[in-house]
């Protein structure tokens, strides 16, 4: 199967796919981490124009910055994000719609949504045997939604510390004596729920580092929507 994953400079969904004998290419503006052999730098729309195979799933991650719901908080603030960059985002999201026959777009939870349409599934790693949460939104273009294959549990976190799952489960927070609802936080939460992921001298490898697909859901699309 042929299979493009476009603004993808992490190539972990490129490599799932050519892990399981597919001709699988990534393509980023960024060169390629994994292996740049199999990666094309570029333009997405340009080299979708030029390739001289036809993909039989294209996979897009148009760029979030401005069209997450975390991002909207500074649109509009002085010497923050503008308007005007929320609708070019939409713009260029917009433009990954018209390709086919089976296309994959993901991006967090945000303005599409109302921009455009609802997405077809919202899925976390932790339901791929990742301990991690990341909400993820998939806009499906003839491919199913994905099948949950391990759930992993989270611990459970209350009045500002970690509680027993059976204690949870039996008699709530021993603080507060149930006043207030355990929440659940995964690997890279810290127990407030931010991300572990500290501060980099550049905030553009933070940003590159928070938007890499987990391993679990990229086996999944592999395995999944690789056997249509």
């Amino acid at each position: 199967m042929n299979v493009f994953v476009g603004m993808e400079e992490s190539q972990v969904i490129q490599r799932a796919f050519e892990e399981r004998g597919h001709n699988s290419w990534s393509c980023d503006f960024k060169p390629g981490r994994l292996n740049p052999s199999r990666h094309i730098q570029g333009d997405v729309h340009e080299v979708l124009r030029r390739l001289t195979w036809i993909p039989d799933i294209i996979i897009m991650h148009p760029i979030c910055r401005f069209l997450s719901v975390s991002g909207q908080h500074w649109t509009g603030k002085p010497g923050q994000r503008t308007v005007a960059d929320r609708d070019q985002a939409v713009e260029d999201f917009m433009a990954c719609t018209v390709y086919g026959p089976r296309v994959c777009i993901e991006n967090p939870v945000g303005v599409m949504s109302t921009r455009w349409r609802k997405p077809d599934q919202i899925i976390q790693p932790y339901q791929f045997g990742d301990d991690a949460s990341k909400s993820t939104c998939l806009w499906l273009k003839e491919l199913p939604p994905l099948i949950h294959t391990h759930v992993v549990e989270p611990r459970w976190v209350c009045c500002g510390m970690p509680l027993p799952l059976d204690v949870v489960g039996r008699y709530g927070c021993p603080n507060c004596l149930g006043d207030k609802r355990p929440l659940p936080r995964w690997g890279n939460q810290t127990d407030s729920g931010q991300n572990r992921l500290g501060p980099t001298k550049d905030p553009e490898d933070r940003r590159a580092a928070r938007a890499v697909t987990y391993t679990g859901p990229a086996t999944a699309m592999a395995e999944q929507w690789g056997t249509l």
